[in-house]
This record gives structure tokens, C-alpha cells and sequence, in this order.
């Protein structure tokens, strides 16, 4: 399913391509969603425009994510240029209220899920006192055909709110239709509330939708959500509210029942040629050929002036992988390697840089890499985390790091002259006492530019310790060179004064009606 952008007002025409894709691909006329959105085709058309507009927030997630984590950083420090200064303040925590990126991010978000709110209420979907309900739809389709869609369309606006929640605080809850006078008057919610709506769509949308298997899925609807995405993404908002035990039966029906499963090969996973494959839970899709639709990955994360050498238009070195990630990767000239390195992370002319979703364009801005969103190693980690330290943890996470090339460990030897698996006991095991440390250290090399850094540090308690000792592994080759100098201890204390981004300071000044209560630091 390869999707174009969808507007409020503007409904795209879907198409099927040879690659079994769905795509919008021809405008058709400017209909009002009042008039619109009255049979299931319309609303499918409808949802698929919510697919769509699932690309454009990812401009500037990594930027949100990743360069405010240990994995990513902007990779001239000594530029004045006020695109590199901009990714500097999101990267040492000085962004502020009127940053472009944070308002970029927060409206193309709000605006999905103002599409996604259409959708749901043709199908008679309502939100009240915390629970969701279905009510009287407009839209006329079977019952299986409206289940079906509903929880597509409740997916898609929980994983933008969690997404919000987790980024800026309590956030402006809308899942009505609301005239622009009477938004107005909608004020933050707490983050408790936002996590309520969060789980009530996910909870909903796991009941709703058909229980195929991966393999039973026709290729028509590969890239839509599925329950096993939603119970996948639900678990993830169990973990972060510190619900475990209900996150663990979900993670396990997910691993046992979808079909889903590791490939063989890390590599494969990120390949073109092998898309929506049977560990992809959910992607956000593209598909390149000048429709529009294509991945800006390429371009942006490939090395900065390496011309036709890596991709085709150039490359823009944004992500810039850190030396601190870099390095952690064990490489041994001989023995055993992890094989992750070479399929997410290069180098060209000195500088490393993010491969992962390099491939080549015709036109610039235009690859066909998906974004996966949640993988199979993820759901397997998430599982490890619910359970805590144990023997059958010990054994997922030896699971994932022998599929990317780990050896059995001797015992005897340093542990990080080779990529090994855990030993059972010994000096090199995991314990209780660093089973946190080695689960966050997995992740972070499985599941490197994929958006999860951040979001695993702070859920886990360990953004600070982390973020803290990362600075200061860096400060002499790589901030202190930074225009105006920044003092380390400066470094290290903003991501206590602005642990948040900014609620968008147009927010504040456009509403009249009411105080919009800023976040911590701004």
C-alpha cells in the first residue's frame, strides 16, 4: 500500500499498481467529508488518505527522536547555517517555542489525526467518558466491513496521540468535529487523560479487527493496520504507563498466533526488494517513480556531498550517527561480527552514515524504502521487558543477537574481542543487576534509526544517566566545538530544564480565548 497525502476536503481516487499496492493516484473533485464519506469505498478511500499522512510527520520525527537521544547528532558542529542550528538546539536541548521542526512535526500530526477523526465518525465511532462506542454511522457497509475499518482508523489516531503524548506532555485531545470558534476553548488535557483516549482506541481497535495471520493477509492490504499491530502498539503503552502484566498476554498472543516471525537475514529486513515481509508488524509505506510518494531518506541520511556516489541528487548527512553508537557495535577483524553494522550504518569519506534506508533514486527525495514501525524483534524485546529479568528474557535477547551473528561464548577471553551471546553464568551473564543495561543495549543496536532511542530511555528511567554520560563521551571532538561554545555542564543540565519540546508558541498566540499552559524551560 503506497499512499498519497489526503487532505480534509480533497479525496484521492485509490488504485491498485502490479506490486499489489494501494495507492491514491488521481485527485478527484473537491468534495466536503459532510456529502462524502457514505459507503465502505468511499471510506476506505477515506482511511487510505490516513495512511498517507502518516509520511509527513516522518520528515521530522528522527529530529524529535533521534537526535535527542545517544544515536544521532548534526555533523558539522563549527556551522552557523540556521538549518544546522536548528537541528543543534533539538540535539543539546535549546530548542524553543518558535522552532520550525517542533511545529512542522505537531501540525502534520494533528492534521492525520483530524483526517483520522473523519473517518471514524462516518463509521459512528464516539469517544466519551473514556471509552470508545459505536454509534449510528453515516457510511453504509456490512458490520465486519465497519469493525474492520474502525480499528484501522483507531490504530492510526492512538499512534499518533502516543507519539504526541510521549513528545510534548498532555496535549489538546480532539476527536470530534469541532468549528475553529470552539477550539478555541479546548484546553491541554493531562497526560493521563491523553493516555486514556491512547489506550481506549487501542484496546477497541485489537477487538475490532479481523484475527487473519500474517500469511492469511491478502496482498492488497499488506501495510494496514492489523490486530497484531494493535496489540503490538498497545503493549508499548502498557510498558510506558508501567502496566506490565497486561502488556505480557498481548506480546505473547502477537508471538505465538500472527504469523509474524524473524527473517534470517538482518539485512533483508530493511530491503526493497523484500517489503512488508513477515516481520514488518506495521510500516509507513512509499513508493518511488515521481507519484509523490517517495522516501526522503536517501537523500537526506546519505553522506554529506558524496554526489551520485551513494544515491542519485546527493546526499544531505542528516541523522549523522554518533561515534558513541558507532561504537558499539563489536567489529573483531576476525571471529564473529554483528552483522547490523554493515546493513544500518557506512562510511564515505570519513564520515559515517545512516544506510539502513538508502537505495537507489531516480529522483531525488524519492526512494522506495518503507519505515517500519514496529518489527517482530521489537514485539520479541517488548517482551523481555514485560517479563523482567529471567532465563526465557536472557534467551530473547541471545535470540535477536545470534540472527545478527553471535557466536557461542567460550568462556574464556574478553567478552568484546567477538560478538557473542550471553553465557548462561560466568563473569559475562546477565544478571538481575545489569539485565536493564544489556535489554536497552539490544535495542538500541536492533532497532538503530527506527525512532525508538528516545522513547526507550525515558520509559525505562535511564534518560538521564544515559544522556549525561553520552554528552560527555563527545564533548571534546564533537560539542565543544559548537558555535556558541556550550560548557558540558550546560550540556548535560538542559535535558532537565526542557526534558519536553514546546507546546508550538502559534498555538499560544492564535488563541484568544483561553491561557495555554507552556511546558517546563520555555
Amino acid at each position: 500500500m503506497k499512499l498519497l497525502k489526503q487532505t480534509s476536503i480533497i479525496l484521492l481516487v485509490a488504485g491498485l499498481t502490479a506490486c499489489n499496492r494501494i495507492i491514491d493516484l488521481k485527485p478527484g473533485s473537491n468534495v466536503t467529508v459532510e456529502n462524502y464519506y457514505r459507503t465502505y469505498e468511499e471510506v476506505k478511500v477515506a482511511l487510505t488518505g490516513c495512511y498517507n499522512g502518516l509520511q509527513k510527520p516522518l520528515e521530522t520525527e528522527w529530529m524529535m527522536t533521534e537526535l535527542r537521544s545517544d544515536i544521532s547528532k548534526q555533523g558539522s558542529p563549527g556551522s552557523t547555517s540556521v538549518p544546522n542550528i536548528e537541528l543543534n538546539d533539538l540535539n543539546t536541548y535549546l530548542q524553543n517555542s518558535s522552532h520550525d521542526k517542533v511545529y512542522d512535526y505537531w501540525y502534520y500530526t494533528y492534521k492525520n489525526i483530524r483526517s483520522a477523526n473523519y473517518v471514524l465518525r462516518s463509521l459512528g465511532v464516539e469517544y466519551t467518558n473514556g471509552k470508545i462506542a459505536l454509534g449510528e454511522p453515516v457510511a453504509q457497509m456490512s458490520d465486519a466491513q465497519r469493525k474492520q475499518l474502525a480499528g484501522e482508523a483507531l490504530f492510526i489516531r492512538a499512534y499518533h496521540y502516543f507519539n504526541l503524548v510521549r513528545l510534548y506532555g498532555g496535549v489538546f485531545i480532539l476527536t470530534e468535529k469541532e468549528d475553529p470558534v470552539a477550539l478555541k476553548s479546548i484546553g491541554r488535557s493531562s497526560v493521563e487523560e491523553c493516555y486514556k483516549l491512547i489506550t481506549a482506541d487501542l484496546e477497541t481497535a485489537q477487538e475490532l479487527m479481523a484475527r487473519k495471520t500474517f500469511s492469511a493477509m491478502a496482498q492488497e492490504d499488506l501495510g494496514r493496520a492489523t490486530i497484531w499491530a494493535a496489540k503490538s502498539l498497545l503493549a508499548k503503552v502498557y510498558l510506558t504507563i508501567n502496566r506490565r502484566t497486561d502488556a505480557l498476554p498481548l506480546l505473547e498472543d502477537v508471538i505465538s498466533n500472527s504469523g509474524h516471525d524473524l527473517l534470517s537475514d538482518y539485512a533483508d529486513v530493511f530491503s526493497i526488494g523484500n517489503e512488508m515481509n513477515r516481520e514488518i508488524v506495521f510500516a509507513v509505506r512509499y513508493k518511488a517513480g515521481g507519484l509523490g510518494l517517495g522516501n526522503y531518506m536517501a537523500n537526506s541520511f546519505a553522506a554529506l556531498n558524496s554526489g551520485s556516489a551513494l544515491v542519485n541528487g546527493n546526499g544531505s548527512g542528516l541523522n549523522y550517527p554518533t561515534d558513541n553508537m558507532v561504537a558499539k557495535y563489536i567489529m573483531p577483524a576476525s571471529s564473529f561480527a554483528d552483522k547490523r553494522k554493515d546493513a544500518t550504518i557506512a562510511r564515505y569519506n570519513n564520515l559515517n552514515y545512516v544506510k539502513k534506508f538508502l537505495s537507489p533514486v531516480m529522483i531525488k527525495n524519492d526512494a522506495e524504502n518503507d519505515f517500519p514501525v514496529l518489527r517482530f524483534a521489537d514485539v520479541l524485546l517488548m517482551k523481555a521487558e514485560a517479563l523482567g529479568f529471567d532465563a526465557a528474557s536472557v534467551e530473547i535477547i541471545n535470540r535477536i543477537r545470534a540472527r545478527a551473528g553471535a557466536g557461542i561464548y567460550p568462556g574464556t577471553g574478553t567478552f568484546s574481542a567477538a560478538f557473542y551471546q550471553y553465557p548462561a553464568s560466568g563473569d559475562e551473564a546477565i544478571t538481575d543487576a545489569n539485565f536493564l543495561t544489556r535489554l536497552l543495549d539490544e535495542r538500541r543496536l536492533e532497532l538503530a534509526f527506527e525512532n525508538h532511542r528516545l522513547f526507550d530511555l525515558i520509559r525505562t528511567g535511564q534518560f538521564v544517566t544515559a544522556m549525561q554520560a553520552y554528552y560527555s563521551s563527545e564533548y571534546d571532538t564533537h560539542y565543544k566545538r559548537f558555535k556558541p561554545a556550550l560548557l558540558l555542564t550546560e550540556l548535560q543540565a538542559n535535558i532537565n530544564i526542557r526534558p519536553l519540546l514546546p507546546i508550538p508558541q502559534r498555538e499560544l498566540d492564535t488563541n484568544n480565548e483561553i491561557a495555554i499552559e507552556q511546558n517546563k524551560g520555555y
